[in-house]
């Protein structure tokens, strides 16, 4: 994420329910996606998970940046 972003995100975060919920969700996915792609052999379980929870990182990442967006849009207008 590019500075820009994570000052938006610290600023809003604290006002907006959902924004803090998809970044607290992000780090998370980020920690379990690190702990599973860490594993020299994953079962195909594992596997399975993992490409779920690159999906929902995926996910939640797009619309934190929808979010973020907004927030770009509206203090430039400043």
């Amino acid at each position: 994420m590019e500075q820009q972003e994570l000052l938006l995100l610290e600023k809003y975060a604290k006002e907006n329910a959902e924004l803090k919920d998809l970044w607290d969700s992000h780090i998370l996915y980020e920690k379990q996606i690190e702990s599973l792609e860490g594993k020299a052999y994953r079962t195909p379980s594992e596997e399975s998970s993992l490409k779920q929870l690159k999906k929902q990182k995926l996910d939640g990442k797009t619309r934190m940046h929808a979010i973020l967006d907004e927030y770009k849009k509206s203090e430039a207008g400043k």
